[in-house]
């Protein structure tokens, strides 16, 4: 079932984006001995894109998988809508960094959610009914042409674009994306953010990436969330960018991208 921006029950779609969140507390992941990130607090509010940054090995991906449940943790997930009310676990959304199948299958974009949407082997499944669900899906993303193109025929971009339409049935509370650009072409990742941009601000989703392009999150994100093995700064690009901290893990990095934002 599609929901509107409304249904987190908020007076305006401003009071909802400072009320409503999804509520990440003492997160921890140990592997054996080893702790991959401890006492992770987060509050990912709706209408906002929280980008998380840190460098390789610093436990984002973990932390998405965590979030997710595919892997053991510490630590509490609830989502709090407008009155603050705590109504349980939040509606996920994931879009992973690349998706591997077999490039020569006769695998069609509307086979895939087809896949998804329904219990029943594709072969043995009627697509009329669906098909208009499909598109609204696509639609979101700007792809609807891509409906009945083979999986393997589409570009970076595209497939990207599609593996959102996908993450976004059901219309979820929180979208996780774990780099979901990486590759894509300059015209295919400003598409990309774009697209973000209105989901954000039409549907009034919580989003979280994790990106290594500083400059798209200096650009695009509202949150910065700076981890390695734990939360070692968050504020707005501004604040993370300009802080010590940032520039010690990062080097000239950071420094290069605040001043290219100029």
């Amino acid at each position: 079932m599609f929901r509107n921006i409304m249904h987190h029950k908020a007076s305006s779609c401003s009071d909802c984006a400072k009320l409503c969140c999804t509520k990440i507390e003492n997160f921890s992941v140990k592997v054996g001995s080893l702790t991959i990130f401890e006492d992770v607090n987060l509050h990912l509010h709706c209408g906002q894109l929280t980008a998380l940054i840190g460098p390789n090995g610093a436990g984002k991906s973990t932390l998405l998988k965590a979030i997710l449940g595919e892997i053991p943790h510490r630590g509490n997930l609830h989502y709090a809508a407008a009155d603050g009310r705590r109504t349980g676990q939040p509606i996920i959304g994931y879009v992973p960094q690349y998706l591997n199948f077999d490039v020569s299958a006769p695998i069609s974009v509307m086979d895939i959610f087809l896949a998804c949407l329904t219990d029943k082997p594709v072969w043995l499944t009627s697509g009329r009914k669906l098909r208009p669900r499909v598109l609204k899906n696509l639609a979101r993303v700007r792809a609807e042409h891509l409906i009945d193109r083979r999986l393997g025929a589409l570009s970076g971009g595209e497939l990207q674009r599609v593996l959102l339409a996908l993450a976004l049935d059901p219309l979820p509370d929180l979208l996780l994306l774990d780099e979901p650009v990486s590759g894509v072409d300059q015209n295919g990742l400003e598409l990309f953010y774009e697209i973000l941009a209105e989901l954000r601000e039409q549907e009034d989703m919580a989003i979280l990436l994790i990106s290594h392009d500083l400059n798209m999150v200096a650009k695009h994100a509202d949150q910065v969330v700076l981890l390695n093995k734990g939360i070692v700064n968050s504020g707005t690009p501004e604040e993370v960018f300009a802080d010590a901290r940032t520039r010690q893990i990062f080097g000239l990095l950071a420094g290069f991208n605040q001043e290219a934002d100029k």
